[in-house]
């Protein structure tokens, strides 16, 4: 990926700040320039060794690496899959491919992949003084996973809530081509059920929101034509992240 990673010229974070000190939610277009945000889609789209990941009936983290996922019979990958999407009907639950940016980054894996590029401008002091000047929160770090979301793939409503650290939340949408009908929205949540703010998948756009907030994304429709491709995390004010 040519050249450095860097926020587009004349972004002003002071243009954001008043709609999320109202909403608790923004959303900010051109966060990067148009021929870099082009080619981390493509980085996305063709050159990332994807996991699948998804919430087991205990409620822990699994997460298949890609030489695991290649390696499972498909009905045995189809009995996982029924059995998390099942889950979802009562509880909280995940599914959808992920690459750790975070713990690929300090474990020294995937050495020269442009992830660790954008890991290390996500915890640059440019990016973190700007998503700080728009949310006022202190930022100490920025946790970071890319994600792609594939038909079926889900996420059921949470808030984030239970690590104190996590000052706000953020995605880096990435996704070229999107149709509404093809599901895959970020939504908030109120109180009674109804959704009261939703975001389609986009391109080179930074969402900003409070935690605790609920919220949730869409299935993606059998139907979807084109993955959704996110990088999504937590700003944070917990000790910096340290090399293993």
């Amino acid at each position: 990926m040519g050249g450095a990673i860097t926020l587009r010229a004349g972004l002003r974070a002071e243009a954001y700040a008043a709609a999320y000190a109202r909403d608790g939610v923004v959303q900010i277009e051109g966060l990067f320039p148009p021929q870099l945000a082009d080619q981390l889609s493509t980085v996305l789209e063709r050159a990332t060794p994807w996991s699948l990941v998804h919430s087991s009936d205990t409620g822990d983290h699994q997460i298949l690496e890609p030489a695991q996922l290649s390696s499972l019979q498909p009905a045995e990958l189809q009995a996982r899959l029924k059995a998390v999407t099942e889950r979802a009907s009562n509880g909280f639950a995940y599914l959808y491919l992920v690459y750790p940016m975070i713990d690929a980054y300090l474990d020294g894996r995937d050495p020269g992949h442009p992830l660790r590029d954008l890991t290390e401008f996500l915890n640059s002091p440019e990016f973190m003084q700007f998503v700080h000047e728009v949310t006022g929160e202190p930022v100490v770090k920025v946790d970071a996973q890319a994600t792609c979301y594939r038909p079926g793939h889900f996420l059921t409503q949470h808030d984030d809530r239970g690590v104190g650290e996590r000052r706000a939340a953020y995605t880096i949408g990435l996704t070229r081509t999107w149709r509404p009908d093809w599901g895959g929205q970020l939504l908030f949540h109120g109180p009674e059920g109804d959704v009261w703010r939703g975001h389609a998948p986009r391109h080179n756009v930074l969402t900003l929101f409070k935690v605790p907030m609920l919220h949730s994304v869409a299935p993606v429709a059998p139907y979807a034509a084109a993955p959704r491709l996110t990088i999504a995390g937590w700003l944070r004010d917990d000790p910096p992240h340290a090399p293993r």
